[in-house]
């Protein structure tokens, strides 16, 4: 996993019939087909809770990223719920019950390495592969990938056949190379927007001898180099790649606003990273989702 991730504030609120949530970006949904109020009612129907939420959303995460900005959000929300609700839940429990709103939720309650199977609700936690300092670039072009398009073209005949357990025991060997880098869904991503195979091939260009791999994160539209902390040159003169972040380290906190509600928790274990336009990461004592 990495830092890069939107900041969630939640508070108690008065009201006793719905969540009211705000974002400081435009197109983000704020009703039940956000993933946090989808949470938010989960939670309340698997325990009895009458707590109501003012949440609001920073947005920080690039939507249709393949970062899974969504689903760490709605992990955050169920874990920040049962904060509020005296922990009445157990993480365990938690990561069971938010596979019913997504399969990729779950992994968010892992360690975070973790081997996933099934939908991705069957979490494994497993040892970190990488050193949590490896340095890496992601670069999000302007456009944005559908996911269900690029699950409509996958054609299961033409995935790997390679063991992840295999794959996961090269790396741990032997440390990250192209070789052990396969994401089944770059093909049919490459369909839907065949500019971001030209962005990988430029990467892999730039970079030759810089990354030790470069790949496409999730089911797009994210490139990843890994292995250099420096963008390719050809970043800086257009753009169309804006939205690129750096890696470094991150020890991270989490507090609360609301009644009796204070303390800190490392929910999950990532990279920090950071817009390579910043110089320094700015604090924040609320949730990172």
């Amino acid at each position: 996993t990495i830092s890069l991730g939107d900041v969630i504030k939640f508070s108690l609120s008065p009201s006793k019939t719905k969540d009211r949530l705000s974002t400081n970006v435009s197109g983000v949904p704020l009703d039940d087909k956000n993933l946090i109020i989808k949470a938010l009612n989960l939670y309340r129907k698997k325990t009895g809770s009458s707590n109501f939420f003012w949440v609001h959303l920073d947005k920080k995460v690039p939507t249709g990223a393949g970062l899974g900005g969504g689903s760490s959000n709605a992990a955050t929300a169920l874990w920040a719920a049962n904060q509020f609700n005296g922990s009445v839940a157990t993480e365990k429990e938690l990561q069971q019950w938010s596979s019913e709103i997504g399969s990729d939720i779950p992994f968010f309650f892992s360690h975070g390495a973790a081997y996933c199977t099934g939908r991705g609700e069957f979490v494994q936690d497993i040892s970190h592969p990488l050193p949590s300092d490896i340095p890496m670039v992601l670069i999000k072009p302007k456009e944005a990938c559908s996911t269900a398009e690029v699950y409509k073209r996958l054609r299961l005949d033409q995935t790997s056949n390679v063991d992840p357990l295999t794959l996961l025991e090269k790396i741990s060997r032997n440390g990250i190379s192209q070789d052990v880098c396969i994401n089944d869904l770059e093909p049919p991503a490459f369909e839907v927007l065949p500019s971001l195979k030209r962005l990988k091939q430029r990467v892999t260009a730039a970079g030759r001898g810089q990354y030790d791999a470069v790949f496409m994160s999730g089911s797009g539209s994210t490139i990843v180099g890994v292995g250099s902390p420096d963008p390719p040159q050809f970043v800086y003169d257009d753009d169309d790649y804006r939205e690129v972040f750096l890696s470094g380290k991150l020890q991270m906190q989490t507090s609360f606003t609301g009644k009796k509600m204070s303390g800190t928790k490392n929910l999950f274990q990532r990279l920090f990273v950071t817009p390579w336009k910043q110089h320094e990461p700015s604090s924040d004592s609320s949730i990172p989702g």
